[in-house]
């Protein structure tokens, strides 16, 4: 079992004898294809996220945190395993059938995956998940476990996942009746179905979670919550007050209702003496941002890419009860760690059980979650592209890295034979402007190596018979 780190807690009891009342509540908020530069309080001027500005205010920013892959699906899997998705075979967004066995990966993720909902769950948890799956159950996936076999007591998704869904309807305000965009969901049974206003679907989501969470508070019970909105996701169709002329102030429009439609959960929370000074809420986005619509900050590249622009997300978490008085409204610019490092570390705040036999690649670091430490991971993080993605430069101007490496400050991206090496010092050049490798080829030999070990050592998808010429988005 793992131990408690025990100032976590309150009254400083050991986890053996914690009561259900103490257990730290955990809300993950994860958001779809966010840039991250997007939150006001990480750089946006164009529009104000007032009530993510207000989580930060009050807890922490984070600048060098991770997701574990530049689109969704693989994102996700690694979220909620704690490990690299391509262990699961998901490297790329789940698909069709054919198109999924076509890049080598699978139509769903394994149950027998190391989920944190099951493990938090085992533990006493009430578990539930609010928002896009997209690990199974889209398209013509119509035999995909429910989300409930993965460890969660009640779900609510859209088309991305089977069980309760709510789809939506598309109103550009032309006069034309509102379009259904479910891309077959409709048909795939295995659940009810409620056909909702795109720009009200978040709502739905977030009124779900909080309904859910209340519940487990009357009880006194510990709740896990995933609340991920199908926001900032296109197609873009803000209310009709909010929508704007072009592709990016329809994106603004659609962040700014995703803020004010997920503030009632923030609130709640805030204002409740049972669950203020005991939840934890994280907050973050699976991948970058699309390419016109969202904003990568500082840095180069976009959704599908390796480059920071496509792994790198603005990271709020939240939690009066754990966060020190004099690291509230700071932020780590220190600490570099990743989506798989949240579950370990998620499972040492709440006291639970690893699952047998199970080794993550992630790593267990609460302090620096709460603010008590600005520890990094010790390990390296490693990056493979989706196997189906675009892999030239928008205009043709080179190709797009296949595999990726952060170690340190430095990183390496190279072709999947390690041809082609970039190399960047992330703490002088974060924006990776300007290539190194030939001034440090003993750095560029020994990234490579760590690289191409890690790659050969996960299952292959179909990356490498994908053509480099005349790819498109």
């Amino acid at each position: 079992m793992r131990r408690l780190a025990l100032f976590l807690i309150p009254f400083f009891l050991p986890a053996a004898s914690l009561t259900a009342a103490e257990k730290p509540n955990v809300l993950l908020v994860f958001i779809d294809d966010m840039g991250w530069g997007d939150f006001s309080c990480f750089g946006n001027t164009a529009v104000e996220t007032q009530h993510i500005d207000r989580l930060a205010k009050e807890g922490l920013r984070f600048e060098q945190f991770y997701v574990n892959s530049p689109i969704c699906s693989p994102s996700r899997t690694a979220i909620s395993t704690g490990q690299y998705p391509q262990r699961w075979r998901i490297g790329s967004f789940l698909a069709h059938r054919q198109a999924n066995a076509g890049r080598g990966i699978a139509d769903w993720l394994d149950p027998k995956a190391p989920m944190l909902a099951r493990s938090l769950k085992q533990g006493g948890y009430r578990t539930g998940h609010f928002g896009k799956w997209h690990m199974g159950g889209q398209r013509d996936v119509a035999d995909a476990p429910l989300i409930t076999a993965y460890g969660f007591d009640k779900s609510l998704t859209n088309f991305e996942g089977l069980g309760p869904r709510v789809l939506p309807l598309c109103d550009a305000y032309d006069g034309k009746p509102p379009k259904r965009h479910d891309l077959g969901s409709a048909s795939l049974g295995h659940g009810p179905i409620v056909w909702e206003d795109r720009s009200l679907v978040t709502k739905s989501f977030a009124n779900a979670a909080l309904a859910f969470i209340r519940q487990a508070e009357s009880a006194d019970e510990p709740f896990y919550v995933n609340l991920w909105p199908d926001d900032v996701h296109s197609p873009f169709y803000p209310p009709k007050a909010r929508r704007g002329d072009g592709k990016r102030a329809l994106y603004h429009g659609v962040l700014d209702t995703m803020d004010e439609q997920l503030s009632p959960v923030f609130d709640h929370i805030r204002n409740s003496e049972k669950l203020r000074d005991n939840t934890l809420v994280i907050v973050c986005s699976d991948n970058g941002p699309e390419p016109g619509a969202g904003s990568s900050g500082p840095f180069t590249g976009a959704k599908t890419e390796l480059y920071e622009g496509g792994i790198r997300s603005s990271l709020v978490v939240w939690g009066p009860g754990f966060v020190p008085d004099d690291k509230r409204g700071t932020t780590n610019t220190r600490s570099v760690f990743s989506a798989i490092d949240l579950v370990p570390s998620l499972l040492e705040l709440t006291g639970s059980e690893s699952p047998d036999g199970v080794e993550f690649d992630g790593e267990a670091l609460p302090d620096t979650l709460v603010g008590k430490s600005e520890a990094s991971r010790s390990a390296p993080i490693f990056f493979r592209r989706p196997p189906d993605r675009p892999v030239r430069m928008p205009g043709g101007k080179r190709d797009l890295p296949d595999l990726a490496i952060r170690d340190g400050d430095w990183k390496l991206l190279c072709e999947y034979d390690g041809s082609k090496p970039e190399l960047y010092h992330l703490g002088r050049d974060r924006a990776e402007k300007k290539n190194v490798a030939d001034k440090h080829p003993k750095e560029v030999e020994r990234l490579k190596k760590l690289l191409l070990e890690w790659h050969r050592s996960m299952p292959a998808d179909n990356g490498e018979k994908f053509e480099k010429k005349g790819s498109k988005r």
